[in-house]
C-alpha cells in the first residue's frame, strides 16, 4: 500500500504510432499499464449495458452470429458517418470512463506509478483521469507505411484514416514527454530505457 498519491500518466498517440510497443517496453520495467482499448472491448461484452445501448442505436446488424459486437462492421459504419461516430462515442465514453476509474483506483492502491494507454485520451476529454500526458509519435511517412502494412490498406486509404484523427502535431503539443518511435524497436527501447531512469530515478514500486 502506498502512502502518497500515485502518479497516473496518460500514454497516447495517433494510429500506427506504436503505443502498444512502447507500453510493452514500459511493462518490462515493471510499469502497470491499463489499456483503454481493452476496456472498450469489456464495455461491449455480451450482456453489457454498453452493447445494449449500441444495439438500440445501430440495430442488430452490428452483431456477429455469436451475439458479440461485430467491431469491423461497426467501424465501417462510423468511418463514413461522422454523426454515427459521435453517437457511438457518446455511448462508449461513459462506460469506458467508469471502467478506467475503477481499474486506475485499484492499481493505485498497490503502485506509485500507473500508465493509462488511451488513443483518444485528448479527443475524448479524458485528460482529467491522468496527471500528465506522454505522446508516442512517428514521422508522417512512417505512420502511413506502418498503417498500410498493419491493416493491408492502400496509401490513399491510410491517408484517409489518418485524416479522420486529431493531427499528431497537435497531440505532441499536449505531451509533457514525447517519444519518437520512428526508428527500430531497439532504438525505441533505448529511448524508453533512458526515459525510465530519468523519470523514475530510484522510484521503488
Amino acid at each position: 500500500m502506498t502512502s502518497s498519491k500515485p502518479r497516473v500518466i496518460g500514454l497516447t498517440g495517433g494510429i500506427a504510432t506504436g503505443k502498444s510497443s512502447v507500453a510493452r517496453l514500459l511493462e518490462q520495467h515493471g510499469a502497470v499499464v491499463i489499456d483503454a482499448d481493452q476496456l472498450s472491448r469489456e464495455a461491449v461484452m455480451p450482456g453489457s449495458a454498453g452493447l445494449a445501448h449500441i444495439i438500440a442505436a445501430f440495430g442488430e446488424d452490428v452483431l456477429s452470429a455469436d451475439g458479440s459486437l461485430d467491431r469491423a462492421h461497426l467501424r465501417e459504419i462510423i468511418f463514413v458517418d461522422n454523426e454515427k461516430r459521435r453517437q457511438l462515442e457518446q455511448i462508449l465514453h461513459p462506460e469506458i470512463k467508469q471502467l478506467a476509474e475503477e481499474q486506475i483506483a485499484a492499481a493505485a492502491e498497490k503502485h506509485k506509478l500507473v500508465f493509462y494507454m488511451a488513443p483518444l485520451l485528448i479527443e475524448a476529454g479524458a485528460t482529467d483521469r491522468v496527471d500528465e500526458i506522454w505522446v508516442v509519435t512517428v514521422s508522417p511517412e512512417v505512420q502511413i507505411q506502418r498503417l498500410m502494412v498493419r491493416d493491408g490498406v492502400s496509401f490513399e486509404q491510410a491517408q484517409a484514416i489518418i485524416g479522420t484523427q486529431m493531427p499528431l502535431a497537435e497531440k505532441v503539443c499536449c505531451g509533457r514527454v514525447v517519444i519518437d518511435n520512428s526508428g527500430t524497436l531497439e532504438q525505441t527501447r533505448q529511448i524508453v530505457d533512458a526515459l525510465w531512469v530519468q523519470e523514475t530515478g530510484d522510484f521503488d514500486e
